[in-house]
């Protein structure tokens, strides 16, 4: 029996309601499936937290490598088919499943992965609450995400706030493009496997940071003009660009990661 024969045959077997207002899509191809596993590098030494765990078709994966999983899952309802699709697996005693909000809760203080096939309305938010929020940032990120978002992320001539977000922590790319047939039921969207290997520390220090999201806030926010039509409203606008050695005719997508770096240091 395929992934996808099991996954509609087991939901048939013990009624499972879908909820696709909560972004529940389950993945039933099994080379998808295994193309994350891959990506995500499980050990026996790793722990991993899985937002959106689902039916846990994704948890059981895991439990067979990682040495811990904590998987994350927002509706209640679907708990008792999470346990019972992964009893199969021969332990679950390096299980924990948390039902709460994954933006809300707090990741492990220890080294940790983060692998999961999250709902795409959380992605930004939850690279945020990974990156920005968390005492301890994961080691790397293995996402089942929209397909445009994820390309978004990893340009280099086109950037996004969130690429530049990314590309603070670590180094993006698509493992490769998913199908809507890949998933149950399929999304209206095509989708994405991005990693996201973190460095061994952000490429500058966080007051810089705060800078940088202030100037990307308001760049962005009108991201057709050159760069000297919006900056000009901080004090010492002009000046701050020629200090950081930027260019002022650009508009802010096409600046890279040490322009934006300079730029901000400027700003102090």
């Amino acid at each position: 029996m395929t992934l996808s024969e099991d996954i509609r045959q087991f939901c048939r077997n013990h009624s499972v309601r879908i909820n696709t207002d909560l972004g529940q899509h389950f993945l039933i191809d099994e080379d998808v499936l295994t193309s994350i596993i891959d990506a995500g590098q499980v050990t026996r030494e790793d722990t991993i937290v899985e937002i959106g765990a689902g039916l846990g078709i994704l948890t059981k994966e895991l439990l067979k490598t990682a040495k811990q999983v904590i998987a994350i899952e927002l509706d209640k309802g679907l708990l008792p088919a999470l346990y019972l699709y992964v009893h199969e697996v021969q332990t679950t005693a390096n299980l924990k499943v948390i039902n709460e909000n994954a933006l809300h809760v707090p990741f492990p203080d220890t080294p940790y992965k983060i692998i999961a096939n999250i709902p795409y309305h959380i992605t930004s938010p939850l690279l945020r609450h990974a990156f920005l929020e968390s005492t301890v940032r994961p080691t790397s990120m293995t996402l089942l995400i929209q397909r445009e978002v994820a390309e978004h992320i990893c340009d280099e001539e086109d950037k996004t706030m969130l690429g530049i977000i990314v590309g603070l922590f670590g180094k993006p790319r698509i493992v490769r493009l998913v199908p809507p047939g890949a998933f149950l039921p399929p999304p209206k969207v095509h989708s994405a496997v991005l990693q996201i290997d973190s460095y061994d520390k952000p490429l500058t220090d966080p007051a810089t940071m705060e800078r940088i999201f202030s100037l990307t806030k308001l760049t962005f926010g009108q991201r057709r003009k050159m760069l000297r039509n919006t900056i000009h409203s901080l004090p010492g606008g002009e000046d701050m660009l020629k200090k950081a050695g930027v260019d002022p005719t650009p508009r802010p997508q096409t600046l890279s990661i040490d322009e934006w770096i300079a730029l901000a240091q400027a700003m102090a």
